[in-house]
C-alpha cells in the first residue's frame, strides 16, 4: 500500500495534466452518494452522544450554556472527522474496490497493461484524488451539521440560551481547530483511497474474491484511520498547547 501511494503521489506530481476530467467526475460521485449519510450521521451523532449525554452533564451544574465550547473538543476536533471518514469508507471505499475489483477478475486492467495502458494513472489515481479532496471538503460541512445537533441538544432540549451558547462556542474556536480537522479528514481520504483502490486492484479468486477484498478494504481502512487519528491529534495538541485551555 504505501509503495502505491508513491506511485500515485509521484504520477500525479511527475505529469500532473490529462486526468483532471476524471478526478472531477469522481468527485460527484462521491459528493453524491455521501452528503446526505453524512449529513443525517453527523447531526444524529451530535445529538446523541455530546449533545444529550455530555449537556445532561452540564445541566447537573447549572450550565448548559458551556455546551457549545464542549463541541470544539467534542464535535470539531474528534466526532465530525470520524464519521465523515467512517460514511465515506463505507459507502465510496466499498464501491471503489468493488469496481476495481471486477475489472480485474473480467481481465480488463490485465488488457490495459498488455495494450501499454497504465492503469494507475487511468484508475487509481483519479480515484484517490477525488476521494482525498471529497472527504477534506466535506468536513467543514460536516463540522456545520454536528454543532446544529448539539444546538438541537443544547437550545432545544435542555433549555440553553442561544446567544451564550454560540458564544461559548466561538469562544474556543480557533483557527488551529478548523484547519487540524480539514487537514486530518483530507489524510483520512487519502488513506480510504490507497487502501480501498489496493485492495480492489489486487483482488483474487473470482466474484468471492471482490466481495472478501471489500471487507478487507473498509476493515483495514477503519484500522489505519483510528491510528493515524491517534497520532494526528497527540501531535496537533502538543504543538498547540493552548487548544488544551478550555474557556
Amino acid at each position: 500500500m504505501l509503495q502505491l501511494a508513491g506511485v500515485v503521489l509521484w504520477s500525479a506530481v511527475r505529469h500532473p495534466v490529462g486526468y483532471w476530467g476524471s478526478v472531477r467526475d469522481q468527485m460527484f460521485s462521491v459528493l453524491k452518494l455521501c452528503w446526505l449519510p453524512m449529513a443525517v450521521s453527523t447531526t444524529a451523532f451530535g445529538l446523541g452522544a455530546p449533545g444529550l449525554q455530555g449537556g445532561n452533564i452540564f445541566l447537573l451544574f447549572g450550565i448548559p450554556e458551556r455546551l457549545g465550547s464542549f463541541f470544539i473538543m467534542a464535535s470539531v476536533r474528534e466526532f465530525a472527522p470520524w464519521i465523515n471518514a467512517m460514511v465515506v469508507a463505507g459507502v465510496v471505499g466499498t464501491a471503489v474496490t468493488a469496481d476495481l475489483g471486477a475489472r480485474r477478475i473480467r481481465e480488463e486492467i490485465d488488457a490495459m497493461e498488455v495494450l501499454g495502458v497504465d492503469p494507475i494513472r487511468d484508475l487509481v489515481l483519479p480515484r484517490v484524488l477525488a476521494v482525498t479532496f471529497m472527504t477534506g471538503l466535506m468536513d467543514l460541512v460536516a463540522l456545520v451539521f454536528g454543532v446544529v445537533g448539539g444546538y438541537i441538544a443544547g437550545v432545544g432540549v435542555l433549555g440553553a440560551n442561544q446567544a451564550s451558547f454560540f458564544a461559548s462556542f466561538f469562544d474556543n474556536a480557533t483557527t488551529t481547530d478548523i484547519w487540524g480537522s480539514v487537514a486530518k479528514t483530507t489524510v483520512f481520504g487519502f488513506i480510504i483511497g490507497i487502501v480501498c483502490c489496493y485492495k480492489g486492484i489486487h483482488v483474487k479468486g473470482g466474484p468471492i474474491g471482490v466481495g472478501r477484498a471489500v471487507n478487507q478494504a473498509v476493515v483495514s481502512a477503519f484500522a489505519a484511520i483510528w491510528i493515524v487519528n491517534y497520532v494526528f491529534t497527540t501531535i496537533l495538541l502538543g504543538l498547540n498547547p493552548q487548544m488544551q485551555v478550555y474557556k
